[in-house]
Parts: structure tokens; sequence; C-alpha cells
């Protein structure tokens, strides 16, 4: 079975139309949520993209209404029904993922995102499953590819390559 690790570049697309918006939809539609891990400082990534386009004069499309909308279906998916675990991660993980910024030039979250996604795989890989690291951010794409760890890009990767993600399932 796969299992899915979604950074806040991928949530946000299930919210707001943008590119890979219809992957992340269809991934949404396929995969039950109890199949989906996030880092908990996740969730603020995404609010916080929300308050940016809500507050930003290039996105006339969200309005305050539309805005407190996707807000409260955000919320409900993430926080309210506790199906998508979300991941506080632990010291160890913290002062781990430091490796992980200098490897990698990454910043502190993604190596955090990087660290906990490399523990939880190889948790999953004992027994049989798989985890994929679900990320438009191509710095941690490329930074999770030089760790072995299987990626999807909604902007940049095809249907076909989720279709077959899922379909391992």
């Amino acid at each position: 079975m796969n299992y899915y690790w979604l950074d806040a570049s991928a949530i946000i697309k299930h919210h707001i139309s943008e590119t890979g918006t219809t992957k992340m939809n269809y991934l949404f539609d396929q995969v039950p949520l109890y199949q989906m891990f996030c880092l908990l400082q996740g969730v603020g990534e995404v609010i916080s993209i929300l308050v940016r386009h809500k507050n930003d004069d290039r996105y006339k499309n969200i309005t305050k209404k539309l805005f407190n909308q996707i807000e409260e279906q955000f919320k409900e998916e993430f926080i309210q029904r506790n199906e998508v675990e979300l991941v506080l991660p632990t010291e160890d993980q913290i002062t781990a993922s430091w490796e992980f910024i200098e490897t990698h030039s990454l910043n502190s979250t993604d190596a955090i995102i990087l660290q906990c996604v490399q523990d939880f795989a190889n948790r999953l890989r004992i027994n049989g499953h798989r985890l994929i690291l679900i990320s438009s951010d191509k710095r941690l794409i490329r930074a999770a590819k030089r760790e072995r760890i299987l990626t999807f890009n909604p902007e940049t990767d095809s249907q076909a390559a989720l279709d077959t993600l899922i379909n391992v399932s």
C-alpha cells in the first residue's frame, strides 16, 4: 500500500485553483485521508498561504466569503476529522534534520519534512508499504530524490504517474 506525505505546496492546490489542482483533487478523491500525512506546521503554512491570497490584490478571485469557505473546508478536512495524520516532529528528528539544511541547502521546515518523511518511509517499508512525498517545492523534491525517497510533483509530473502511484495502493 502507498501512503502520501503532503507538504503545504501540494495541499494548497486542493483548495485554490492553480497548476496541479486537478491532480491534487484527483488524489483526494481516490485516496482515503488515513493514508495521508502532513507536518503539523504545514497546517499553519497552508493557512498562511490562504491569508496571503486573500490579502493580495493579484488574487482578486479570493473574496472574504470564498476565503472563509476554503479555510473552513481545509480545517474540517485536516484538523477536525483527525484522519490525516498531522505529525509533530520529535526533538531528535529536528536535530537530525539540520544535516539536510547543509547537505541539500534546504530551509529548516523542509529539512524537518525530509527527516520525518525518511523516518516514516523506513517504518512503512518494514511492512511492505511505500511513502510518497507530494510537493511542488523543487528544492525539497530534488533533496528527497537524492535521499531515495519517492516523490510526486503535481505541477510537473503526469496524471499517468499519479495513477500508477494510486493504483499500487
